[in-house]
């Protein structure tokens, strides 16, 4: 395979996107149309990767932004001042989505803040490479769980009661949870449930005027990469898909916007696959 990534490691998690080369692609696809005007968009993991690409892209569609990370402060700044360079609010709120109090502080901080809340998005995950699962310990298991599906589970939980008819919750899901992933065992499992949390949830919601979907992304270049693979295997990253290279941030937060806003008025329980046009049966 043909090199597409500069060799890199990270020898923590979460990852710095400022530490990445090239940078990852922030900046939305296309100019603005004002689709979520004056709307509150309340991210989780939103200060790098898919989660900055997606409240930069809520703003350039008018949308003030709430966003949480766990202690990058720097990346969580630079999301800051990209939001607010489009002339929209943001709030940035620190600590552990794995936490279920700290969900519900967070929602109403920003509920506090803006008055209101539209739409929520539930990006924050991380990953540990084990190669056999036997060597996949209780505490790598509950912690992946509880980043990547019990934080879902606690932020809705807190969001709900502020949520109103034509709401909208975006789960970023993975295509890990159709294919699987033999070295990230616990993950892909957490990325399953949470396929099966949005349809359940859907279905539970809907009734409310709230619809509930998923995006699946494939091999997108975010901090998470670095900080969870070797070199050798960073610098191939994507090639294996059949674009043969990895996505961006911003090609995600395309398909979130998409499934947060009135344009898909009649989707709900579904999952969008970014993955680069691998095949997966959904």
């Amino acid at each position: 395979m043909s090199q597409t990534l500069p060799p890199q490691h990270q020898d923590r998690q979460p990852g710095r996107q400022g530490e990445m080369r090239p940078q990852p692609r922030s900046q939305p696809l296309a100019a603005g149309c004002g689709k979520l005007r004056d709307r509150v968009v309340f991210i989780t993991g939103g200060d790098s990767g898919i989660g900055r690409a997606v409240a930069v892209a809520a703003a350039n569609e008018d949308a003030n932004v709430a966003f949480v990370y766990l202690e990058e402060e720097e990346d969580a700044a630079e999301t800051g001042r990209l939001v607010r360079e489009l002339e929209r609010e943001c709030l940035s709120i620190r600590g552990d989505v794995g936490d279920e109090a700290f969900c519900r502080r967070a929602i109403e901080e920003c509920v506090n803040r803006f008055g209101r809340l539209d739409v929520v998005v539930n990006n924050a995950g991380e990953q540990h490479v084990q190669e056999r699962p036997e060597e996949i310990t209780a505490q790598q298991l509950e912690r992946t769980f509880r980043t990547n599906i019990f934080a879902q589970f606690f932020v809705v939980k807190a969001a709900l009661p502020h949520l109103r008819s034509g709401s909208a919750i975006v789960n970023i899901a993975s295509i890990t949870a159709y294919q699987g992933s033999p070295m990230l065992v616990d993950y892909s499992s957490t990325k399953g449930a949470i396929v099966a949390f949005t349809r359940a949830l859907s279905n539970s919601v809907i009734d409310r005027g709230i619809r509930v979907n998923a995006v699946a992304p494939g091999p997108i270049w975010t901090p998470l990469i670095p900080a969870t693979f070797p070199e050798d295997e960073v610098k191939t990253f994507g090639q294996d898909t059949p674009m043969k290279r990895p996505g961006e941030p911003r090609e995600v937060a395309a398909a979130v916007l998409f499934l947060a806003c009135d344009d898909s008025s009649y989707i709900s329980g579904q999952t969008i696959h970014v993955n680069g046009g691998e095949v997966v049966n959904s």
